[in-house]
């Protein structure tokens, strides 16, 4: 009994962690996965390095990304950081 009085304070600890810091993190991680699947042609977005433009194709990994002045630039799905509502 006295040893499960000594772990309380520990696992109330990881408990907390867990519903402050885990699990957020775990849902925000699960919502971008969804984001970067979700992905179509025509789509707004920002890259994780601030680059802004619009999808131009589409691959099973790959983006192709067109900016304003009509370059076109290749990244992973995974670089996408938003899509930004039109």
């Amino acid at each position: 009994m006295d040893m499960l009085v000594s772990l309380a304070p520990i696992i109330l600890m990881f408990v907390i962690f867990y519903f402050l810091l885990i699990r957020p993190q775990q849902k925000r991680q699960k919502q971008v996965k969804q984001m970067q699947s979700d992905l179509k042609k025509g789509d707004a977005v920002v890259t994780i390095g601030g680059f802004h433009g619009v999808v131009h194709a589409l691959d099973e990994d790959t983006v192709i990304i067109q900016s304003g002045d009509g370059q076109k630039l290749t990244y992973d799905r995974s670089a996408i950081r938003e899509v930004k509502s039109q």
